[in-house]
């Protein structure tokens, strides 16, 4: 894997303006991709994880929100370009499976139509070969009949086709970076596993990246190298999968993790949860935002939001106790510009 960036994502800040006030979803968030990789995006619902990946894309209400920071592909400051340039990535070197596919594909085109679309749009293939390609890629994504398949509206298709049918949309220009937002949400136990089987076996065909935006830690562990949690609107923690499911550092990461169902638990002991909920962005607390739900809070989370620090090169965590616990040895996120995350599988 090489160490050359494919995306950097600098101070990321999204806000939504309201009739009660401006909402930062997205808080400062930084993090990177490498070409090949895949990372997980995580949190429970509402900590900003599409959210951020819309601001990339840029696909949010201009009128609406408030974009800051830097999101770099390939060298090119995404949030600097005009909306016709970035009319001409989405599509085809940046592309996005949404999350409710029933929702996100037009009801009153054809599947065939829809991939062929945005073929001719980036490819400039005229209408017969995008639709022969329209109907190749239904079957790349193991569609059965995907001729008549091609030719069938949304409706007509299972959740589990409709899936597949927009991961053919997301591939169907051989992107460089992909965004999987929940891809396998609201589908039964074995069709996610297939949806799991079919996007691995499909990136190691190709160099492309997906950053996976997910709450399934399960799916994460099976997909990921390296996993990026978010909370509030703001990162918490970063680590190579393995690490981080081994030995999680922000009381946050662990409470995600305590809370996964063991079937071997014993069936009387209550499930382990984190207490409380997510604050509410308009009210945010002093200090850490998630010092009121956290067992191991200090007097000092109720006051300062704690820094991001680094340690062992590939991980961070932005904890008061962490940084504690590493005094000495961490280095503040704003030193790290010159020496950055290394790429996944360097030493």
């Amino acid at each position: 894997m090489t160490t050359d960036l494919l995306l950097s994502v600098k101070g990321l800040k999204t806000s939504f303006h309201t009739h009660d006030g401006i909402v930062n979803a997205v808080d400062g968030v930084d993090f990177d991709v490498f070409p090949g990789e895949t990372i997980g995006l995580v949190g429970e619902s509402g900590c900003g994880k599409s959210v951020t990946s819309l601001s990339v894309l840029r696909l949010l209400n201009p009128s609406l929100t408030t974009i800051q920071g830097q999101v770099r592909f390939e060298g090119k400051n995404l949030l600097d370009m005009s909306s016709e340039e970035m009319r001409q990535i989405r599509g085809s070197t940046i592309s996005m499976i949404f999350q409710e596919p029933m929702t996100s594909l037009n009801p009153i085109l054809t599947i065939g139509e829809q991939i062929a679309e945005s073929l001719r749009l980036h490819e400039n293939l005229d209408n017969k070969k995008a639709w022969e390609k329209a109907v190749s890629m239904l079957e790349m994504v193991q569609i059965p009949s995907p001729e008549a398949r091609a030719a069938q509206h949304p409706h007509k298709l299972s959740g589990g086709m409709r899936q597949r049918a927009m991961i053919a949309i997301a591939l169907a220009c051989n992107p460089r970076l992909i965004f999987a937002d929940e891809p396998t949400t609201a589908l039964d136990v074995t069709i996610q596993a297939q949806i799991i089987r079919l996007l691995e076996h499909l990136k190691q065909g190709s160099n492309t990246s997906i950053v996976l935006i997910t709450h399934d830690l399960g799916v994460v562990a099976q997909m990921a190298s390296r996993v990026v949690v978010m909370y509030a609107g703001k990162i918490v923690e970063e680590a190579p999968v393995v690490e981080l499911f081994h030995d999680a550092r922000h009381p946050y990461t662990k409470g995600l993790l305590n809370s996964i169902p063991v079937i071997t638990r014993n069936q009387k002991n209550r499930l382990n949860e984190i207490p409380g909920t997510v604050p509410n962005l308009l009210r945010m607390p002093e200090g850490c935002s998630f010092h009121p739900r956290c067992n191991q809070a200090m007097e000092i989370c109720r006051k300062q939001f704690p820094p991001m620090v680094f340690f062992d090169r590939q991980r961070r965590a932005a904890c008061w106790k962490v940084s504690a616990d590493h005094d000495g040895q961490s280095v503040p996120l704003l030193d790290q510009e010159s020496d950055p995350l290394v790429s996944p599988g360097e030493n």
